[in-house]
């Protein structure tokens, strides 16, 4: 099964509409963020946070980056 797949028979499990190929990009691209700025399980966490909010996906992708820039400067 694909991710594609996957993704569409998930979506009418959980009775929702999937989403389309701009929305999974901004998912990816969140995803991505928070992993790389934080540990790899931040990434599924962000996109659960994201389903619950009311903001665009663009509006978390810069909010996500926003979080990332402020790690890099906090010394480790």
């Amino acid at each position: 099964m694909t991710r594609d797949e996957w993704i569409a028979a998930f979506a009418v499990a959980a009775g929702v509409q999937r989403p389309s190929p701009d929305e999974i990009r901004e998912l990816l691209d969140l995803a991505g963020t928070a992993a790389h700025a934080s540990e790899r399980t931040a990434a599924p966490l962000a996109c659960w946070i994201a389903g619950r909010s009311d903001l665009s996906l663009a509006q978390l992708r810069q909010a996500a980056e926003q979080v990332a820039s402020q790690t890099d400067e906090q010394p480790r």
